[in-house]
């Protein structure tokens, strides 16, 4: 069985769509999924199964239609390809502050997020894009900044953000399994 992480967009954000974790978990395990656990309230959900990844998505997406109307974006990750995400995090590894660092989880390649942005234009911001994560970096915050809120309307490039912390602490969860 495979270690995987589910990250699900735009859970429990703004009132609108409420998911409580503890019904996450359970559809989770209604699947068959096995050693399922949560990491806060926005949508982390790490479990073993022996499905592919491609079909977690679909049926993980379904279940939690089936609860009653949220229908988030379901992007998941083996446990092998977030380690990889973790390790390839380019800001951490010239030493940046990784208060300061995000990680958009994508569905397809990351670099189709970037095009017609002139990244040089949201400086000191800045963002990389490496398979299908784009690497945030955001000096003034998530909240203030100006190229993750361009990010956010791009509607051709689905994905759902995580700060640095939610992303090491998944992992660990990950590999406590």
């Amino acid at each position: 069985m495979t270690v995987m992480i589910a990250l699900l967009r735009g859970v429990n954000v703004g009132g609108r769509t409420t998911l409580p974790m503890a019904e996450l978990r359970r559809a989770a395990e209604d699947l068959g999924y096995d050693d399922v656990a949560t990491y806060i309230q926005s949508g982390n959900l790490v479990f073993r199964t022996s499905d592919s990844a491609s079909a977690v998505e679909d049926t993980l997406a379904t279940a939690i239609a089936e609860l009653g109307g949220v229908r988030p974006a379901v992007m998941v990750r083996t446990l092998a390809q977030l380690r990889k995400v973790v390790d390839g995090n380019p800001f951490i590894r010239r030493g940046e502050d990784a208060k300061l660092c995000h990680a958009v989880f994508a569905t397809r390649a990351a670099k189709s997020a970037l095009t017609g942005l002139d990244l040089d234009a949201y400086a000191p911001e800045e963002a990389i894009a490496a398979g299908k994560e784009l690497y945030l970096f955001l000096p003034g915050g998530v909240g203030r900044s100006k190229l993750a809120g361009d990010l956010a309307k791009n509607k051709a490039a689905v994905g759902t953000m995580r700060n640095w912390r939610t992303v090491t602490t998944v992992l660990e969860m990950a590999e406590a399994l």
